[in-house]
């Protein structure tokens, strides 16, 4: 007999994606010296205020996104989002978070891709999303929770 997923309503899945991994030590000139560690320190810290948790995970792999994605869906409140490099080339990522049926979508970039090269200036995951945040550095990510903890309590209210 199958079980129905519960979905928790206090966790915030963050999602990071190619090359996320090297944070800190790859291109500081752009991405800044913090590390992916840093940034989940960062989440969870400014989560915490608002009772909410954060599961942060990275993977270089298209595929893996998606069965992430496809989890949040069943069993998160909100999804953060770096699509990193996938951002501008997956369909695959965009349709698996066209699957969450109202659950809030923010998109982070550390850099502000609109000053970047011609081909980084579209993103498939923005026209899905609640809200997009670049060139912020990884304050973004902090940015991204609190419209995420706003986005959840306007709809508990």
């Amino acid at each position: 007999m199958a079980t129905t997923p519960v979905r928790d309503r206090s966790t915030i899945m963050v999602l990071n994606g190619p090359n996320l991994n090297l944070l800190g030590r790859r291109q500081p000139e752009i991405y800044g010296t913090d590390t992916l560690a840093d940034v989940e320190k960062l989440v969870a810290e400014t989560a915490a205020p608002h009772g909410l948790t954060t599961d942060c995970r990275q993977s270089n792999h298209e595929g893996q996104l998606i069965d992430w994605i496809h989890e949040a869906r069943e069993r998160h409140a909100a999804v953060i989002i770096n699509p990193a490099g996938y951002s501008h080339t997956s369909v695959a990522l965009r349709d698996a978070l066209a699957t969450c049926d109202g659950l809030p979508i923010v998109e982070v970039h550390i850099s502000n891709i609109h000053q970047r090269e011609t081909f980084r200036h579209h993103s498939y995951v923005s026209a899905l999303a609640s809200g997009v945040i670049a060139g912020c550095g990884v304050q973004g990510y902090a940015f991204a929770v609190e419209r995420v903890a706003a986005l959840l309590a306007a709809a508990r209210a």
